[in-house]
């Protein structure tokens, strides 16, 4: 009995951690039926959550709430899973807009998806929201700096051919390395003509190909310079850009290693369902690797070690694809 009892506040107290041990409840349902004194044990052994009033313990709001999000991560990864690639997107980004959720989606969404993709969850915003996703972006990042930037970067429909002009990758990273310049003198980089156009146009390859040169001509990384600059949103966001354009499994691993914290907050905790469910048929392998390249453990690892029950198994049956086998 008593390690019953531990064994069910262990799976409720998953809290801390990324889903519940829905097992480990599903068993003390049949087990404790008819015995309302082990739940009535149980409650007082959880102080936090449950304050006795008179006879009563009462479950504490702030708890049911966390709770309740816990049992949500499941059925959210489902649901997203389910959903047209096109409309998952499109909706990832309207939550964005519309609850003030940190830009990085929206970068996330223009700068990793192919020509084609990016298309289509603007066609289905449209569909689904009667606004543009660029007149939307436009209205809402309105007073900020990099508001021409992210207008320009949802609004591209990029060459994905292997040509690059090697001239104009030279050209345009003399032209990136002179913003970095400037803009230490308090011109803010997002808001250049050269850095908007170069972003929010260039191909993939292309953007891959200037920063080569990049460093070649400055004798640092682009990421290294901008990185340099502090952590305020507008120098986030156009570090954020880069990578996700240039090195998107380097970027995805390096959400999913914040995700993964000790004391990750919500936003962040988020980011595993989603880059879990976006990225599973796409380049997760690329993200496995370039995780432990980064962090020296295996992605599936850190994994199985924070989160719990049926959500931990979802996110490494997309995680692992075809390399997970239930042990």
């Amino acid at each position: 009995m008593a390690d019953e009892v531990q064994h069910l506040t262990r799976a409720f107290s998953g809290l801390g951690g990324l889903g519940v041990d829905e097992p480990a409840m599903v068993s003390a349902l049949a087990r404790w039926r008819g015995q309302p004194e082990k739940r009535s044990g149980f409650r007082k052994g959880f102080p936090g959550f449950f304050s006795s009033h008179g006879e009563m313990e009462r479950c504490e709001e702030e708890y049911m709430l966390r709770l309740a999000a816990e049992f949500a991560r499941l059925k959210n990864l489902v649901v997203l899973w389910a959903m047209h690639p096109w409309e998952r997107d499109a909706r990832l980004a309207h939550h964005v807009l519309h609850q003030h959720h940190p830009a990085a989606i929206v970068v996330e969404v223009a700068c990793t998806r192919s020509a084609d993709e990016l298309l289509g969850a603007r066609r289905a915003y449209q569909a689904l929201y009667h606004h543009s996703l660029e007149e939307d972006v436009a209205y809402r990042a309105r007073d900020k700096p990099y508001c021409n930037l992210l207008v320009g970067l949802v609004s591209a429909y990029r060459y994905e051919g292997p040509r690059v002009n090697e001239e104009a990758a030279r050209a345009e990273a003399e032209a990136l390395g002179a913003a970095v310049k400037s803009a230490a003198g308090g011109k803010l980089l997002a808001e250049n003509g050269d850095v908007v156009r170069i972003l929010s146009t260039r191909s993939k390859p292309h953007l891959v190909e200037t920063l080569r040169r990049y460093k070649e001509i400055h004798g640092r990384r682009l990421e290294e310079d901008l990185s340099g600059r502090g952590r305020e949103e507008t120098t986030t966001l156009l570090l954020e850009a880069v990578l996700c354009l240039t090195a998107p499994a380097k970027y995805f691993s390096q959400v999913m290693e914040v995700a993964l914290r000790e004391g990750a907050d919500e936003h962040e905790k988020d980011a595993l369902t989603r880059v879990a469910v976006t990225r599973s048929e796409h380049d997760m392998d690329e993200i496995r690797a370039a995780y432990e390249e980064q962090f020296g453990a295996k992605l599936e690892d850190a994994i199985a070690a924070r989160a719990h029950g049926h959500y931990r198994d979802a996110l490494l049956s997309l995680v692992m694809g075809a390399h997970h086998h239930h042990q």
